[in-house]
């Protein structure tokens, strides 16, 4: 079985993305890496170059800033890199510069490739994802936060980048896949307020104009993460690869109880995701079989 990893990546250092972590912690499981590398106004690509010579390959590419419609130049960048990985793999494993995989789901993850590699029916793997917010000690849990999404694809004529980049489509279609039993951790929003702020004032300007962030993204010194309500504090462990960035970069966090105060909707809404897994009006990039 021949595993192609990919992601595409811009100013990582800059804006204080783990790019490097979310490499290193799917590259035992790929046989090669593709790096969509952009015009960095940082050292991105020297710390890229850095990781494993022998496995990563880096395609320099540069960003259409004026493809700004709902985040498009994202999947023109991950089509790039998906277009540069091996045509003779089994699977293609994209990953996100704030997409974690821990190695406590490797063995599963292969078996799910293994199981599924012969099945022409399988498009594609669907990951379970956990949204870490505001400190490495909390997740977010409101409806607000997608459950799942396609990480391991096929490599074939159709299947391209969705939208922002959020997932895949076939020629359109929704891909046919499989859930496999292993989480992503998704830690974008976990950065330092300053980091944040910066992140975002320069983010959104890949899917609105120039006014549209200048009125919804007002300039500030720091992100206020206190406007966020459904935050659970995290009992368990983060990724190996992990471990040194969270020792030299938390920081203190303290959510107001408050405003995890839920209406009794959404209390109603909650109680039946809980006891039965089912999410009303979730809405799928995905066709399960």
């Amino acid at each position: 079985m021949k595993v192609s990893g990919f992601t595409f990546v811009r100013n990582a250092v800059k804006f204080d993305y783990p790019v490097a972590e979310a490499i290193r912690s799917v590259l035992p499981l790929c046989d090669e890496f593709v790096v969509a590398a952009g015009n960095s106004d940082d050292n991105t690509r020297e710390l890229i170059a850095s990781i494993d010579p022998a496995k990563i390959r880096i395609i320099d590419t540069v960003w259409d800033d004026n493809l700004r419609a709902g985040g498009k130049v994202l999947a023109v960048e991950t089509d790039k890199a998906l277009d540069a990985v091996s045509d003779d793999c089994d699977w293609a494993f994209y990953i996100q510069a704030d997409e974690i995989v821990p190695e406590t789901f490797h063995s599963a993850i292969k078996a799910g490739m293994e199981r599924f590699k012969d099945d022409p029916r399988v498009e594609g793997l669907l990951f379970n994802y956990l949204h870490f917010f505001g400190s490495y000690d909390y997740v977010a849990s409101s409806r607000d936060w997608y459950r799942r999404e396609v990480r391991i694809i096929r490599k074939r004529e159709g299947i391209r980048s969705y939208r922002d980049a959020q997932g895949f489509r076939n020629n359109g279609k929704k891909l046919r896949v499989k859930q496999i039993d292993a989480t992503i951790y998704h830690y974008g929003w976990v950065k330092s307020p300053g980091s944040q702020q910066a992140r975002l004032e320069s983010f959104h300007k890949h899917w609105h104009d120039d006014n549209w962030v200048k009125n919804h993204i007002p300039a500030a010194p720091e992100f206020d993460y206190s406007n966020i309500s459904g935050l659970k504090p995290f009992p368990g462990n983060h990724p190996s690869v992990m471990k040194e960035r969270i020792s030299m970069k938390n920081w203190e966090f303290h959510p107001d109880p408050g405003k995890n105060r839920l209406s009794v909707k959404q209390k109603a809404l909650r109680l039946i995701e809980d006891l039965v897994g089912w999410r009303p009006g979730e809405y799928k990039n995905y066709r399960l079989i």
